[in-house]
């Protein structure tokens, strides 16, 4: 039997399903990625009669959100993605925005798939760039946030 090894969390790549022009190279790469975790919410009943201890009752799922980092990038299809949302939610006129499925792909040695989430309707809420600053010799981040509504396991 061979030796399993898991694999490193450094060779990733990022799909916008549904996002007009992301599906190049350069799109799909980022530093970092965060958010991908959940926890159920419980609700605490205490029984007349019973108090060595209280019934916890699952609720549902909460998921915070998706954070994606990466260097700063001029004139890509998701920043166009990012203000189609941001116009859509502060204007009347225009409502031409639609949430995209996001595959967030762990990759092997070989590039392929070591595990694969797919994580559902996802928009984005925060987008900002790390601070400049003249002393330091680092690259501009931007960090996109998004919310979702879950996300699956695949592989």
């Amino acid at each position: 039997m061979p030796t399993y090894y898991p694999p490193g969390g450094f060779h990733f790549k990022v799909e916008f399903v549904g996002v007009d022009g992301a599906d190049s190279d350069t799109e799909q790469r980022f530093q970092e990625v965060s958010g991908l975790n959940f926890e159920i919410e419980t609700e605490e009943l205490k029984e007349g009669g019973e108090n060595r201890f209280s019934y916890k009752l699952p609720k549902r799922a909460k998921y915070p959100n998706l954070v994606l980092k990466r260097g700063l990038l001029q004139g890509t299809a998701l920043l166009d993605w990012c203000k189609s949302a941001m116009n859509t939610w502060f204007t009347v006129i225009i409502y031409d925005f639609k949430p995209a499925d996001i595959i967030v792909t762990l990759l092997d040695e070989a590039d392929k798939p070591a595990a694969v989430w797919n994580v559902v309707q996802a928009y984005p809420v925060s987008w900002k760039t790390s601070d400049f600053r003249a002393q330091d010799n680092s690259i501009v981040i931007e960090t996109l946030e998004l919310a979702y509504q879950y996300f699956e396991r695949k592989i």
